[in-house]
């Protein structure tokens, strides 16, 4: 081999060489690049991710303050019926007297059954008794 052919193989061989460190460096590059975008996409999706987390907590905040505050109705309503209650069975025996008495009852049936007193079943009788 002459001289002027191992020098164009020379040429040659540093031109694929370079070529290949060429395409070497695009390609890092361009997975530098992807790496990034796929960084950012990453990056977009945590925030998001952090976003409906962040969400969902104050969600549920919301609902176990309304829990509360519907556990304090329901506190509330249970005492309102409670008392009714214990009205209803101080004032049941007049009730009782009046459909009674609506019914044609006497004093002593009214006494007997209502557990009222003369005087109160005499004032039933009057109050809710036939018109005369």
């Amino acid at each position: 081999m002459d001289e002027r052919t191992l020098l164009l193989l020379s040429g040659l061989l540093l031109g694929l060489l370079i070529a290949a460190l060429v395409g070497t460096v695009l390609s890092i590059r361009r997975l530098g690049r992807q790496q990034i975008e796929q960084a950012s996409r990453s990056d977009a999706r945590l925030g998001k991710l952090t976003q409906n987390l962040a969400e969902y907590q104050q969600s549920h905040i919301r609902m176990g303050e309304e829990l509360i505050a519907l556990r304090s109705k329901i506190a509330l309503l249970e005492n309102k019926q409670q008392r009714f209650e214990q009205q209803d069975v101080q004032t049941m025996p007049y009730n009782q007297a009046s459909r009674l008495v609506g019914m044609g009852a006497s004093l002593d049936d009214l006494m007997q059954s209502c557990g009222l007193t003369r005087s109160e079943a005499e004032l039933m009788v009057k109050l809710h008794g036939p018109k005369s």
